[in-house]
């Protein structure tokens, strides 16, 4: 048996040494006891911590920059369009190209890093990154790593900046339509194995949180489905013309809409979802907690003050609400209070009117009671009556007959 003693002496400001805390390391058999003797702490002992942070290293450049070539895009148009430095007029790719392999390939946890992008709030994302062949490493103005969950872009554009279209072209590839979100892709020429769907799983799952994944082996076809629009828009570039554990060389495209009744609820019900987050995100946090009722002061001052002074009535979140905002802006209050009064006094002073007309007789309404209260003190009855109604002066106008004989 091997006993081992370790003294450990913080730093103090006095120079007088404190009294050290032992700690005994007892070794049996490769099993190691560790046993720690507290001694009694010193008033004027200073504790000190000290965090080391690991700092985030700079990107890299994925190749060479003397081997890349400044050369057009290959042609999938009928037009080259200088402005945008692409082909336009063609909707489909050419057949041969995209049975070709990529140049390369991103490797995330090698290549992510820090570039002159994260400086820049708002930043786009790397296309070169996502394919593998970006020489400019940290000098890049765009961002090196993947897409999170508060990663938001304007509807219009995808994570790498370019603009979205009104539809999607006829093979379902190029950047996507704006017209819906689309978190599904078509992945084919899958070579078909026993394990297809964990090679899938496996490869698909480094460009982000994977939802789902459905697989058609018979087919060698997945659909796989990401929690983040912008993960989705990252793999498809990423995984375009590469290949899994053997040589085929993938066909990527974006998903049709899916027929299935469920599947469109469990979409829009996670597009729910998503909005929900960023209308939560934008809001301050204690209002939040109060909405989804997580803060116990405001379920205490809704029981007490949302009865309104009638005991077992809770008010609805509608009247409570709005009423809270009455009382927040001024509009409530005493002013309210006065408003209501004037608004009785002058309802009552429209109907006293109403009441004279409707008793026109000789004796007004307060002298007919005076005389009721008479008569039921003698025991008998008195009887009024109304004057007789006026006939209209003048002669009738616009009066007319369906007889002919007029």
């Amino acid at each position: 048996m091997a006993e081992t003693e370790t003294s450990i002496m913080p730093s103090t400001s006095d120079p007088s040494p404190p009294e050290p805390t032992s700690t005994d390391l007892t070794t049996i058999d490769n099993t190691t006891d560790i046993e720690t003797k507290a001694e009694t702490p010193n008033p004027d002992q200073k504790k000190t911590k000290k965090i080391i942070r690991k700092k985030r290293r700079p990107a890299h450049p994925q190749v060479d920059p003397s081997t890349m070539k400044s050369e057009p895009p290959p042609q999938t148009g009928t037009i080259f369009n200088i402005w945008y430095n692409k082909w336009s007029g063609g909707d489909r790719e050419d057949k041969y190209l995209s049975k070709t392999a990529a140049a390369g390939r991103c490797n995330i946890s090698k290549d992510s890093g820090y570039t002159r992008g994260d400086k820049v709030a708002g930043s786009y994302f790397c296309l070169f990154f996502a394919k593998g062949l970006c020489p400019r490493g940290q000098e890049c103005e765009y961002l090196h790593r993947l897409p999170g969950l508060f990663d938001t872009f304007n509807p219009n554009v995808d994570c790498f900046g370019r603009d979205k279209h009104s539809d999607y072209r006829d093979d379902m590839g190029g950047v996507g339509s704006f017209m819906r979100q689309n978190r599904t892709l078509y992945v084919g020429r899958i070579h078909v194995t026993d394990d297809i769907e964990e090679v899938v799983a496996r490869h698909f799952a480094e460009w982000g949180q994977v939802d789902r994944i459905r697989v058609l082996t018979a087919r060698g076809v997945a659909f796989v489905t990401y929690t983040n629009e912008a993960n989705s828009q990252f793999a498809k570039e990423a995984m375009a013309h590469q290949s899994l554990d053997h040589s085929e060389i993938l066909n990527v495209r974006w998903a049709t809409v899916d027929p299935n009744p469920m599947a469109q609820k469990r979409e829009a019900r996670k597009i729910e979802e998503q909005a929900a987050e960023a209308v939560r995100r934008a809001l301050p946090e204690e209002f939040v907690r109060e909405i989804e009722g997580r803060d116990p002061d405001a379920k205490r001052r809704k029981k007490i003050e949302g009865g309104f002074g009638l005991e077992g009535y809770e008010a609805p979140d509608q009247v409570w609400y709005a009423r809270s905002r009455e009382l927040e802006s001024g509009e409530g209050g005493e002013g309210n209070m006065i408003e209501g009064e004037e608004r009785h006094l002058i309802e009552d002073g429209l109907a006293e009117p109403e009441e004279a007309e409707a008793d026109k007789g000789i004796l007004s309404s307060s002298t007919l009671a005076a005389l009721q209260k008479q008569a039921s003190s003698s025991g008998g009855q008195i009887r009024t009556a109304k004057a007789p109604a006026t006939a209209p002066a003048g002669p009738l106008v616009a009066y007319g007959s369906d007889d002919d004989s007029e």
